[in-house]
């Protein structure tokens, strides 16, 4: 039976990667930062999207893992590799 979880029961596999690239970023980007970043770049998303997101509370769609490894600039592939 396929699940919509992870094995660790988050909802994305993207969150984890996608902290670790923002906060390796060469300027300090808080959560609130980069929401901005996203909101510039045409995705409605807030300081607590993200949060979410990080932390595996909120799905992800390809849509909006698009336009996050666009804002970042990485690829795709970079934010689904665990």
């Amino acid at each position: 039976m396929y699940k919509n979880k992870t094995e660790g029961g988050k909802n994305n596999i993207c969150g984890q990667k996608l902290k670790e690239i923002r906060e390796s970023l060469p300027e300090k980007t808080s959560q609130r930062k980069l929401a901005d970043m996203l909101q510039i770049a045409g995705l409605d998303v807030d300081k607590n999207a993200v949060q979410r997101i990080e932390s595996g509370k909120r799905f992800v769609t390809d849509i909006e893992l698009k336009v996050i490894a666009k804002v970042l600039g990485v690829s795709y592939q970079d934010l689904l590799d665990r």
